[in-house]
Order: C-alpha cells, then structure tokens, then sequence
C-alpha cells in the first residue's frame, strides 16, 4: 500500500458542511495530517494531493448506526419472512454456522459496499462468537467503527446451541474485546457492549451491561420495539413495556443506542427523550420484515437524536445510505403528509446525528476546521441528478451509491473513481460466494 499523504487539497466544490445553518460553500477544504485544516477559500501552501472536484458535492461522510456486518453473507437466504421466523429460520442458523474465515469474508464485503457507497462510519453488532475476525478484517479496510459481540445468554428455546452463552462468559469476552480493541487504529476501532434484544437476555445480563456501561463510558447497541409480537413478548415476561423495561434494567441513558423504534407510543418517546437515548432508523428494513413506519419526526420533535442505518443484507439486501435516507422521507410523507421530514433533516440524520449517536460529534459529522477528515465527494456531472437546483434534494431523492467519486477517513482516501485502495474487489467477491455457499451447507440451507 502507498504512503499515506500528509496533506490533501480539494478544490472546486460544493461543500456542505452540515452545520446548523444549512449553508452551501464553493471552495476548498485543506486536509492536513487527519484533519480539517481550511474550508472555503483556497489556502495558500503546497499539498501532496490535489483533487478537483469539478463542482462536486464534498460533504461528511456517512454515519450508519446499525449494522450486522457478520449477516452480509445471507444476502437472498433470509428474504420474506417476519422478524421472529426470520432470526429463528435463517439469521440464527447462519450465525451459528460462520466461522473466523466467513466473518471476515462477510465483514470485507459490507466494508468495500460501504466505503463504495459513502458511509465512513459504522455501529454494528456482530454475532456471539469469533467477534475478533470481524476487528481484524474492519481495522485493515481504514474505515472508523465501533463493534459489539452480540451477547445472548437467554435465547428462545429454538436458537442454536452456539448461540447460548452464559452470563459470565458473555460479559467476559465483551470485557476482554474492549481490552483488546477498544481505540486502536488510531482511535477508528472502538468497541460497545451488544445484547441482542430483550427477547434473548436475562435480567441480570441487561443490568450488568448497564452498570459497565457506566463504569467505562461504553456505548450500548440493542434493538427495541422493532415489531408488535416483540414488544408483546416483553410485557408479558416483565409486565412493562419494551422502553420502561430497559429503563427498569438500567441501560436508559445517552451511551444507549437503540435500533428500530417502531413501536413506542408518547410515553415511551417521553422515556427515550428525557433519558438521551439514541434511535436508530431503518426504513428499508422495517419495510422488508413488515415491522411498521417509526415514528421518526414524533421522536425528532421531542428532542431524540435520530439517526440512520441499512441494518444487515439478510434484511435489506443493501447497505445503501442513499436508498435509507430517500424512504426515510417518503414513509413520513406517507404517513404525515409531505415535508414531515425534509431533505434537509434526512441527510442531517445521515451525518451529524450519527456523529452524535457514537459520542463523536466533536470529531466527525461536518466539514469544520479541526475536525477529522471523514469526507465524501459526489460526482454531480450525471443526467440523473440534473439539474440540481437544491443539493439537499438532490442528494437525498436523486443520488445513489455509484454517484460517489471519492471516500475518505481520517484523511485517508479509501476509495476513488470506484476503486478501493485498500481493498480488492474481486478478491473479496470471489472469497465471499466461496465462504456463502460453505456457511450455507453448514448451516443446512
């Protein structure tokens, strides 16, 4: 791999930083050492790059906040099912099934679809076991992460037995991951402590995430309220709700990071509001498994930071920032009338919320002097996003994957004109339908 360059020049664009005032700057900005050094006007002094974006659109890079990159391998094996038929049918199954080879597989693949598509940026929540593939292969593609090893030491009666973990050893490797990765590629890898969902941990698991949570600052990534018959499962076991039950256990506060949200009526917003919580929205997959529209400009008016995520390939089939923030818009319309969540407020999800939702709101999420350079550049010059007259519409309603002309972390590119620097693309593919088609035999599929 080439020397990393020092400093970057990108002149002639567009810039949306994504500040609270919406602006659309033409200049440059100046990268230098991993940072953002100058935006605006072209600063004097030489760079080792210098990249013309041609009136492109330069803004931050993506942010998706739930992931499952050890699921990219199921893509097409998991399709038309219900949320609980679908995990015990196909996801659980497969996961049980991978092993360090297949995860990393899975994992490489969603990071070049990733990086391909502008998302610089990820939480994810991988599977029980073997989670140190998934560091492994994650650090060397360049891209900033925080990771969880999935822990469930209460699954249903029909979840694998590889899947079932005891408390202590859940908590332990969780603990011995954070030791382990916790801030290294220089501060890229992070790492967040991932019980699946109510539904598959005790009481006792739930309220020991909480209190370490708190003990180190550690992000939590769990799903919520993501279907009717989930939410049905907990009152009956706890009594409460799906919200007031975590609230009970502990885990409400800002370091949480809830996915889905389907289902929570006033109170339970009130709850997740007051508390800091962070939601996650996945429109494509909510719509997929039939969960139902979240009501995301009800959670947004309260105060909730709300951000996006393409949740997995076994429930998407994508990992495509632009198609989530397009249904994000279109279901509110849909469902409050248009403008409910404007263009605007979906790329503001796509980028600064998700900055927030990971603690790193003063490091990415905006083009600003001093933070770091997570920047993406959108090639404008197709038919299909003419003629522009608004960059926020364009970018949200008429942009797409193949629109992106450069990715870039921590200063970094790692892709450009469609190619990765880090990664090669037929070797990840060719590696990915080898380990899919052995995951799948294993797993009797």
């Amino acid at each position: 791999m080439d020397p990393v360059p020092s400093s970057i020049l990108i002149r002639n664009a567009t810039i949306l930083p994504m500040t609270d005032q919406f602006e659309v700057v033409q200049g440059a900005v100046s990268v230098r050492d991993g940072r953002i050094a100058a935006v605006g006007a072209e600063p004097d002094g030489r760079h080792d790059v210098v990249i013309d974006a041609a009136g492109g659109y330069l803004l931050p890079g993506f942010v998706q906040t739930h992931i499952h990159l050890c699921q990219t391998l199921f893509r097409g094996y998991a399709d038309d099912l219900r949320l609980l038929d679908w995990l015990s049918t196909r996801v659980w199954p497969m996961e049980a099934a991978h092993t360090p080879a297949s995860l990393r597989a899975a994992a490489r693949l969603a990071c070049h679809e990733l990086l391909r598509g502008g998302t610089t940026a990820i939480l994810t929540m991988e599977t029980v076991h073997d989670t140190d593939a998934v560091f492994e292969a994650v650090s060397a593609t360049g891209m900033r992460a925080t990771i969880g090893k999935c822990m469930m030491d209460a699954p249903p009666p029909d979840a694998p037995a590889r899947l079932r973990e005891d408390l202590r050893r859940s908590i332990d490797e969780s603990l011995a991951l954070h030791r382990q990765w916790h801030g290294t590629s220089g501060g890229r890898i992070r790492v967040a402590f991932a019980p699946r969902f109510a539904v598959s941990c005790s009481r006792e698991l739930l309220e020991a995430v909480a209190s370490l949570s708190l003990r180190d600052l550690t992000l939590v990534h769990t799903h919520a309220s993501e279907q009717r018959e989930e939410v049905e499962i907990v009152r009956q076991a706890s009594g409460v709700s799906n919200i007031e039950y975590l609230h009970l256990v502990g885990l409400t506060s800002p370091r949480l990071n809830a996915a889905h949200c389907v289902w929570v009526n006033p109170e339970e917003q009130e709850l997740l509001a007051t508390n800091g919580v962070k939601v996650t929205h996945c429109p494509s997959s909510n719509m997929k498994l039939g969960s139902g529209i979240a009501p995301v400009p009800d959670m947004l008016d309260r105060g909730i930071c709300v951000s996006l995520g393409s949740d997995a390939a076994a429930c998407n089939n994508h990992l495509d920032m632009f198609g989530e923030m397009r249904l994000a818009a279109l279901l509110q319309s849909v469902r409050l009338g248009p403008g409910a969540l404007p263009a605007r407020q979906a790329l503001t999800m796509a980028t600064r919320n998700g900055a927030r939702a990971l603690g790193l709101e003063d490091e990415i999420g905006s083009i600003e002097t001093g933070k770091r350079a997570d920047l993406i550049l959108i090639d404008r010059d197709h038919p299909h996003l003419a003629p522009g007259a608004d960059p926020f519409s364009t970018i949200v309603y008429a942009a797409r994957p193949d629109d992106v002309r450069m990715t870039m972390v921590d200063g970094e590119i790692l892709m450009r004109d469609g190619l990765a620097t880090r990664l090669d693309a037929t070797e990840i593919t060719r590696d990915a339908n080898r380990e899919a088609r052995a995951l799948a035999t294993r797993a009797g599929l």
